[in-house]
């Protein structure tokens, strides 16, 4: 079986991986494009997943990111 990593990332699709043979390769790719996801600042929506040869999730690993728009500066009105 043969394993691709695929992300949907602000409306954008991207085969990050393609034609890995090995599951526990594909989690640890998996798991770190997550990892990079939820932290990177300009990503709003995003799903990642392993899918197999018939595009189906393995093993559950199909995940949804999603960050609030960039929040306001709060404005401090301290007078002193």
């Amino acid at each position: 079986m043969r394993y691709a990593i695929i992300e949907c990332i602000n409306g954008n699709y991207y085969i990050r991986a393609e034609g890995l043979t090995s599951i526990e390769a594909a989690k640890v790719q998996y798991h770190g494009r997550c990892q990079a996801l939820w932290n990177a600042q300009d990503v709003l929506n995003a799903y990642v997943m392993i899918a197999d040869e018939q595009l189906d999730a393995v093993e559950g690993c199909k995940e949804f990111i999603h960050h609030d728009g960039t929040p306001e500066p709060e404005v401090s009105n301290d007078a002193e």
